[in-house]
């Protein structure tokens, strides 16, 4: 499934759960026929709840609504939450959903990291904002600094049949949701933007995403900003940093300060003595942890989405990014970035840089080729196909007769 270029969408850039939620529950409120949603995380808190009830209000009034969730990241949802919104008529389904083993869950590799909404097929939302609390402020220092974008115009079709053959990829019938479904017959351009819709997956796609980074930094004229939680990436994409540092371009590069994992600032530093001596400009960001996977360059281009520059996000996971050609846009997402820069973080000059001796260099060289190596290393392991598990609900409610012959099990290469 490839994608193009697609003219004439509207762009309007979401920070944190405090822009993300109001803006799609307002959406998910005008929906007449349908919502598509994939997430990682759905924690069973107010966010979780907030959530479950704009769905079944919606299902309630006669909206087909289709839920596909992580079955790592949203492990805990107990069976009463899952049984409202099947009972309201809410299709409910896990991306491999396994059993703890010795109370640890298993399925860490080949994670659904996506998050998308799709409602009507003509208003879609991709970003890095899961449906938890700790998106929000209130949440203390331990909220996450996000963002998402809400989208419309033709692109919206894309994304909207990339997520109905990912509902049933498995179904050898697919005309019978492009009959159910369909495409919007005429998608209304309300903006000037350019956009195209990348993914990754562990098929054709695997390494899509990472692919638009290194053209971007190859192309790059006058400024890069890159904002990513999880900053690990291969020797192409930092030593393509380090060309465009080299021939005059700004590069600045936004990491955790004050991660929600620490072992994410001891990757990321390791890195530190490759790019800051070339003049990579470097910041960490110390007001709370930094959970957005965005880019910008030059005036015109950004990018935005769940993927972050990691070996799990850039060798295991699914995962979805929107590029952008639009000024206001790229404008409108520098500044916020700069506002971080200037505001909460921490620029880390030369002296900041730890001391490179040998111990260090051979430890850096150690774990650098271990982490960028170890999702090859399992692909030897035996594999499975993750599966999307259909959660049937308590009460069957009406169901038209092509949703009875459906199994209850699909599955879904990774």
């Amino acid at each position: 499934m490839n994608m193009e270029w697609r003219d004439g969408n509207r762009i309007t850039l979401l920070e944190n759960g405090e822009g993300f939620y109001p803006a799609l529950y307002e959406r998910i409120a005008q929906a007449t026929n349908e919502i598509l949603l994939e997430t990682f995380i759905l924690f069973e808190d107010k966010v979780g709840k907030a959530l479950q009830q704009n769905l079944i209000a919606a299902a309630r009034r006669g909206v087909r609504v289709e839920m596909l969730v992580d079955g790592y990241g949203s492990a805990d949802l107990s069976a009463g939450f899952i049984d409202e919104l099947t009972t309201a008529g809410v299709r409910f389904r896990y991306y491999d959903p396994r059993p703890a083993f010795l109370g640890m869950r298993t399925n860490l590799f080949r994670r659904l990291h996506r998050k998308i909404v799709v409602v009507d097929g003509c208003i879609a939302f991709i970003g890095g904002i899961n449906f938890s609390a700790e998106q929000l402020s209130d949440y203390g220092p331990a909220a996450k600094q996000d963002y998402a974008v809400e989208l419309e115009g033709p692109v919206v079709a894309d994304i909207h049949r990339f997520t109905l053959q990912t509902l049933y990829q498995e179904d050898h019938h697919r005309s019978w949701w492009r009959r159910r479904y369909g495409l919007p017959a005429h998608n209304v351009q309300p903006g000037d933007a350019q956009a195209l819709f990348v993914f990754r997956d562990n098929d054709e796609h695997d390494t899509d995403i990472e692919r638009h980074y290194i053209d971007m930094l190859r192309s790059a004229k006058r400024e890069v900003i890159i904002a990513n939680a999880y900053f690990f990436p291969g020797y192409r994409l930092l030593k393509e940093m380090r060309n465009a540092a080299r021939r005059g371009v700004r590069v600045i590069l936004i990491v955790q300060g004050e991660p929600d994992m620490p072992i994410v600032k001891v990757g990321a530093r390791m890195l530190y003595n490759y790019l800051v001596p070339e003049g990579v400009r470097i910041y960490e960001y110390l007001r709370r942890p930094l959970h957005g996977k965005v880019a910008v360059k030059d005036e015109y281009w950004a990018t935005i989405g769940s993927s972050n520059l990691d070996p799990l996000s850039l060798a295991l996971n699914l995962e979805a990014n929107v590029v952008i050609h639009d000024r206001a846009f790229t404008a409108a997402l520098r500044d916020n970035l700069l506002g971080l820069i200037a505001r909460d973080c921490q620029l880390i000059d030369q002296s900041r840089v730890p001391k490179q001796t040998y111990w260090h260099l051979a430890k850096s060289v150690v774990v650098f080729h271990f982490l960028r190596h170890f999702p090859a290393w399992i692909g030897w392991l035996p594999a499975h196909t993750p599966k999307l598990s259909l959660v049937a609900p308590p009460v069957q409610p009406e169901l038209e007769t092509q949703d009875r012959a459906e199994p209850e099990n699909e599955g879904a290469k990774p």
